[in-house]
């Protein structure tokens, strides 16, 4: 893994309120963790690392109360570390909103990570019951970013 990618990783880390970010890259990965105020560089090799486990972060008020109704919702994930778009520009429509009917394969968001636009699609056809997450906010790995009401 190229040292630059590293210290953006750092970087990112230090910009956000996150306290850890794993990153895989083929067979070599990295995780770095915040620990009283300083960064520790804790792997880089070529070998499997378990996932982190999803951290929960409580959504909104409103988001609460549809995600409460129905406990066998699917959830679209984040699949990795980065900024969360709605939109694919700041000019554009939102690519879903509450209420939605959207399909399997259909591009739900973006995730920007180290200056990279990642779009986010969906697994599963259903009605979009919440958006987890406000435009334009961080995100980590595993984070629940949508609720679907699989159809």
């Amino acid at each position: 893994m190229d040292l630059r990618k590293i210290k953006k990783l750092i970087e990112m880390l230090q910009e956000s309120d996150l306290n850890e970010i794993e990153v895989k890259e083929g067979e070599e990965s990295v995780r770095i963790n915040r620990k009283k105020e300083s960064i520790v560089h804790t792997s880089v090799s070529p070998s499997i690392v378990p996932s982190p486990v999803a951290q929960n972060n409580p959504p909104t008020t409103e988001e609460t109360t549809e995600s409460e109704i129905s406990d066998d919702n699917s959830k679209i994930v984040s699949p990795m570390v980065g900024t969360f778009y709605r939109k694919p520009s700041p000019d554009k429509e939102p690519f879903i909103e509450v209420g939605q009917v959207i399909k399997k394969g259909q591009t739900v968001c973006i995730i920007e990570a180290m200056k990279m636009m990642n779009q986010v699609k969906s697994e599963f056809d259903g009605k979009v019951i919440a958006i987890n997450v406000g435009d334009g906010e961080p995100v980590e790995f595993g984070q629940e970013l949508i609720s679907i009401e699989e159809s």
